[in-house]
């Protein structure tokens, strides 16, 4: 499958790519992106399957996303890439680095681990939203954020779901993301990754302190598949980690990225100072 992508930085620089989490596009990342492509990165931001502006499909679980992947890491050429993921994207990063380790140079991984998860039902939640509102009578983008707010009341995952509202001509939206075959596969993007694979170069696992995807009993199976990880906790923030905490997470994995431990201590110092405060 050929997925749309966004592509920051010049060739030959370290090649990073971005994967989204569900209900997410590459127009998320872009700001992040930029920043790391003026630092000296080349940077990649498909769409995945069923998002944004790539190809729907009715075949939607992880061993299709992460062939995705390494279809896309051979059309365009990207040696030795960073992979950076945020949940769904983190896990496909995942399981992409431990099938494929001499392809990968570093991982970072946010909020999200091996395990299987059982079925949450904020996704089932959003997708009936979405699936509620009649867009033939919606003129406009406010019309469309007025129907979801009773069922999504929290303005900042409206806003993050309304990224996927596409106007298709004056007074026509439709949804870009393929609502239908998203949930119909929704059980199979909870299912865990279980192998003894090892993927022993440098991974960065980054967990919202606010968030219970990624616990202390996950700890020791994160370190098992990936024994060079270090996890770190950015304190008061939920799933969203790099939206709530954009600069301390910027700046933490531009440290791990670079290997500059002048920007990694730095964040580092930022967030137990963060948590510092909240204990006072």
């Amino acid at each position: 499958m050929q997925l749309f992508h966004r592509h920051f930085g010049e060739k030959g620089d370290q090649p990073v790519i971005i994967l989204h989490g569900i209900f997410g596009i590459s127009d998320n990342w872009v700001t992040y992106g930029k920043r790391l492509a003026a630092e000296g990165f080349e940077v990649f931001i498909p769409d995945q399957r069923n998002h944004g502006q790539s190809p729907h499909s009715d075949v939607f679980n992880y061993l299709a996303l992460t062939d995705d992947l390494f279809d896309f890491i051979d059309e365009h050429e990207i040696e030795d890439p960073i992979l950076l993921g945020h949940s769904m994207g983190g896990k496909v990063a995942m399981r992409f680095a431990l099938e494929n380790p001499l392809f990968v140079s570093k991982l970072i991984v946010v909020d999200i681990t091996l395990k299987a998860y059982g079925p949450r039902r904020q996704h089932r939640m959003i997708i009936e939203a979405m699936q509620s509102i009649d867009l033939s009578k919606v003129k406009n983008r406010q019309e469309a954020d007025d129907l979801l707010a009773p069922r999504i009341p929290e303005l900042r995952i409206r806003q993050f779901i309304m990224k996927n509202l596409h106007r298709v001509e004056k007074d026509r939206f439709e949804w870009r993301i393929n609502i239908k075959g998203i949930a119909e596969n929704m059980d199979q993007l909870f299912d865990g990754i279980d192998t003894i694979s090892k993927f022993e170069k440098p991974t960065l696992f980054v967990k919202g302190g606010a968030s219970d995807y990624i616990l202390l009993e996950d700890y020791d199976q994160i370190r098992y598949n990936f024994p060079n990880a270090e996890i770190v906790t950015i304190a008061g923030t939920s799933h969203w980690v790099h939206v709530e905490s954009p600069e301390v997470f910027y700046q933490l994995t531009m440290g791990f990225a670079t290997g500059n431990p002048t920007w990694y201590e730095k964040a580092k110092d930022e967030i137990e100072e963060n948590v510092r405060r909240r204990k006072a």
